[in-house]
Order: C-alpha cells, then structure tokens, then sequence
C-alpha cells in the first residue's frame, strides 16, 4: 500500500508569525497523524518560524521552489543545500505558476529534480495541461512530455513524487472531477511503468492538485490512483486542511 501524502502549498501567504500560528495549529491537529503523511510547503522566509512551530511533531516541511546549483552569483535565489540546513527535506519542482509566470522549462526542472536528490531533498515534481490543452484533446501528450523530460536520466524514482494538477482547475472554481482525476493519474502510473519499471509504478505517490477542498476530497480519496493531495488555499486554515487529510483515514 502506498501511504498517502497530503502537502499544503502556502504559496505567496504567510508572515514568519503568521505561518508559525498555522503550523502550530496543524502541529495540534495533525502532529500525530498515523494515517497520511503530512507536508507544508511555506515561503522561504517562513521556513524557520513554520520548523520551530513544527518540531516534535510528524509534519514534513517542505519549500516552493529552489535553484540548481549550491551555490554561485544567482541573486535572489535559494539553494538545495540552503534548504536542506533550514530543515526542508522535500520541495516542490515545477508549479504551473512557476512554469506559466517564470517560464520554467522541463529542462530547468530537470537539473532541480537532480539536484534536489543529490542533496537528500525529495522532489514532487508537477505536471498539468491548460485548459486550452485538455479541450484540444492533447492532455496526455502534454502530461507525457513534462513528466518524461523532468525525469530525464534519472533511473531511481524512489525520492519522488509526482503531483498532478490541471492548470485550469487550480484557483477557479472549477473541479476535475474524481474519475477525469483518476484516468490521468492512471496514465501516469502507465508510463512510469513503460519506462522505470512496474517497481517504481506501484510505489510511487501520484497527488493530485486543483482546488482540493473539504467537500471533494472524500470522493477523490477514494480513486485508486490518487495517493494524497498537493492543497493551495484550502492548506492556508488549518480546519479545512485538516479536514482534508481526514479523508484518507
């Protein structure tokens, strides 16, 4: 059985203060959690105030995003090996906000994805289409290509996760439903099994992301092919993302 992850994506949100009030609220709701694993990913400069809050407890913390190299004269950006010293053990490679707003491309998350393993972080690496893309019948195709070029020339997926989240459905109202969910998350496992091997398949995490909510997550738990959640604003109060991650138990 795969042990479902369900991840709390802060995005642009939170204050050191304010993140430590959340995450002290989530360490007293789901600290102990035996049931799913739990990760926040908060800004940068909310990462010491949300470990301290934290610590003791079983949540994971987790960063946004982060640069390839370890060090060198990259104004403005932040390190594998800085966020593994601030107490992070797993980041997020990819966003669509990342690749749609900072014009990431499959290549630069592929150079992220190897050297966030190389530090001993784990990557959740996402993937979606646009809506313009599913309507045009290419989900698939888009999907194949952003997960087969980010994981390009790596032969161990025993660190990763994949979360997939349809673009059009993060932010707007609008919801995959639990089967359109299901279907890609079993495409997925499909090539990832053509090409690393049913091992890596079957224990892998797929998450699923896209306006994830206390009213859907029951009905999306239940897919076979959904191993946890990758939440946005519903993560930013701790009752409603707690009641997420009820969900799986």
């Amino acid at each position: 059985m795969r042990r479902p992850l369900v991840a709390g994506n802060w995005k642009m949100y939170t204050d050191p203060q304010s993140a430590a009030d959340l995450a002290s609220k989530l360490k007293n709701a789901l600290g102990g959690c035996e049931w799913t694993d739990i990760a926040i990913f908060p800004p940068f400069t909310s990462l010491g105030a949300a470990l301290d809050a934290i610590r003791g407890s079983r949540i994971i913390l987790g960063a946004q995003n982060m640069h390839w190299e370890n060090e060198g004269a990259f104004t403005g950006e932040v390190s594998p090996s800085m966020l593994a010293k601030c107490g992070c053990s797993m980041v997020l490679i990819g966003h669509s906000e990342r690749r749609i707003y900072f014009a990431e491309t499959d290549g630069i998350l592929n150079k992220k994805i190897k050297a966030a393993l190389n530090i001993g972080l784990r990557p959740v690496l996402c993937i979606g289409e646009t809506l313009e893309q599913r309507e045009s019948g290419i989900t698939e195709k888009v999907v194949e290509k952003q997960l087969t070029a980010g994981l390009d020339g790596i032969d161990d997926l025993d660190k990763m996760a994949i979360a997939y989240e349809p673009v059009w459905a993060i932010g707007t109202g609008r919801n995959a439903t639990p089967q359109q969910a299901s279907e890609t998350h079993k495409f997925i496992r499909g090539i990832i099994s053509a090409k690393w091997g049913e091992k890596f398949a079957s224990s892998i995490r797929i998450l699923y992301g896209g306006s994830v909510k206390p009213e859907n997550a029951r009905a999306l738990a239940e897919m076979d092919d959904i191993d946890g959640f990758l939440v946005g604003g519903a993560s930013l109060k701790a009752e409603s993302f707690a009641a997420i991650a009820e969900s799986f138990n």
